[in-house]
């Protein structure tokens, strides 16, 4: 059976500043982790630097790394980060993603080639260098969406920019079993967060809110349990695609 104790764990976290990473930062802090929070440019550093405060009046200990995820030396760099700060790592959580609604004809080729490396190729070598450097029996714990199971107009390059990560999940829960190291996504319903309403109209926003139990969004309280349950109880999953949601679609 997996360690279940997040105490004196570290853990790495993707887009850890703010908003969904922020929020796990601080829970991480109350259970006694320690916590690397990524962020990502300068604009986002004061966030991360009260993230971190959070973490260590909740009893934790933290350090911020910043980086450009889509680019693998930096990638490199926040798990040596969390090597140098702490030691090791045993959990990484990759919440960092760019939401885009564009019809198909109007995607230009650098949006589709920007959403792609934020959303997929950033989150394959997040794997990639986590499952490096993870001790045995690690977590690791991707974002995904649930609009990978609805069937809708706009989200081509944020939904298909988020599909690999299922592939990239089963192929890293196989290839690394044999060390304990379990791998999964968390695919949350449309997000009650600054990230998703600039997508929407007044209408559709209400729309989205109409298909979950509620009528409401998903909110951020409600995805950061099923996180830690996967790093600690819910160790026994692996290269599934969790999708919480609040009945907003299913699979």
């Amino acid at each position: 059976m997996a360690e279940t104790d997040l105490r004196d764990k570290v853990v790495v976290i993707g887009g850890g500043g703010k908003n969904l990473g922020g929020l796990l930062a601080t829970r991480l802090g109350e259970l006694g982790a320690k916590v690397v929070v990524h962020y990502h440019g300068d604009a986002s550093a004061p966030d991360a630097e009260k993230t971190v405060d959070a973490v260590t009046s909740a009893g934790g200990e933290a350090v911020t790394a910043q980086g450009d995820l889509t680019r693998v030396a930096d990638v490199r760099a926040l798990f040596d980060a969390a090597v140098d700060s702490y030691g090791r790592v045993d959990v990484a959580v990759n919440t960092t993603g760019m939401v885009l609604r564009k019809p198909i004809l109007e995607t230009t080729e650098d949006e589709y080639d920007r959403m792609f490396a934020v959303n997929a190729k950033a989150g394959y070598f997040f794997i990639q260098e986590a499952g490096r450097r993870l001790a045995d029996n690690g977590k690791i714990i991707s974002l995904g969406t649930s609009l990978l199971a609805a069937f809708t107009d706009g989200y081509s390059t944020y939904a298909g920019g988020k599909a690999p990560l299922e592939h990239f999940t089963r192929a890293a829960a196989k290839e690394f079993a044999d060390r304990g190291i379990s791998v999964n996504v968390v695919a949350p319903g449309p997000m009650d967060t600054p990230f998703f309403y600039p997508q929407e109209t007044p209408e559709r926003v209400e729309f989205h809110k109409s298909q979950a139990m509620g009528d409401q969004l998903t909110r951020i309280e409600d995805i950061v349990p099923i996180i830690l349950f996967l790093a600690t109880d819910g160790w026994w999953f692996t290269g599934q695609t969790m999708f919480p949601n609040g009945g907003y679609t299913t699979r």
